[in-house]
């Protein structure tokens, strides 16, 4: 049994919704005619121009990447510190705007397409600093958490069950990532320590992500939080 207004799933015998403190009646029972089972309200559609808001939205980024490019052109004739600024301003752009251009963004294009802003604006980083580090450090670890997050979205948006097997599989996959960056930092950056401190995430992960595939299993332990967390 589900509420009429706000959709949680109810135990049977409640008489009240928890959420929106809606009264609950039972559909064998007759209802008087002048008895409503849920608050009347009429609520207005919001309509907005989205493509003109879109294209405001826009020219504040280009505005907050451009300025500052052209305030360190005047004053010092050469792009350093605004190459930094713009490149954020882009990435930011790049993650939470450009999606919403769209109707129906699909996570199989922009979510790989935002972990290649973020290499990108890595590279342009390494390269600004003159710092070696971005090949045997940044690229791969890069790589590791945008093909395990993109295939998390991706699998989330395609698939409509089974959905904790992906949350489970995918933590317990970015726990690994954090060996990764521990390997990396030691190999690079000639990083050595008696204490391996991926150990201790990759053990947290790798339990939450236990957890939730055990609960995927677990049929009636995930009916019985359903009801508790309703959800």
């Amino acid at each position: 049994m589900y509420c009429i207004k706000c959709g949680v799933q109810l135990s049977d015998g409640q008489k009240i919704c928890p959420i929106c403190e809606t009264r609950v009646y039972h559909p064998d029972i007759e209802i008087p005619d002048d008895m409503h089972t849920y608050p009347k309200k009429d609520f207005k559609s919001e309509a907005f121009n989205r493509k003109g808001l879109m294209f405001a939205i826009t020219i504040l980024f280009a505005i907050a990447a451009i300025l500052p490019t052209i305030l360190e052109l005047s004053w010092h004739e050469r792009v350093h510190w605004s190459g930094y600024v713009a490149g954020g301003v882009i990435l930011a752009y790049l993650i939470y705007v450009l999606p919403y251009w769209f109707k129906n963004p699909n996570p199989a294009i922009f979510v790989p397409c935002d972990f290649a802003g973020v290499g990108l604006l890595l590279l342009y980083i390494s390269l600004e600093t003159g710092g070696k580090w971005f090949l045997p450090f940044a690229m791969p670890i890069v790589i590791a958490f945008g093909a395990v997050i993109s295939a998390m979205a991706i699998l989330r948006h395609y698939l409509k069950r089974g959905r904790l097997y992906i949350y489970g599989g995918g933590i317990i996959a970015l726990g690994i990532c954090c060996v990764l960056i521990e390997i990396l930092l030691r190999s690079t950056f000639g990083v050595n320590t008696s204490f391996y401190w991926s150990i201790a995430p990759l053990t947290v992960l790798f339990i939450i992500g236990m957890a939730l595939i055990v609960i995927e299993i677990v049929k009636p332990f995930k009916e019985s939080l359903r009801r508790i967390f309703f959800i």
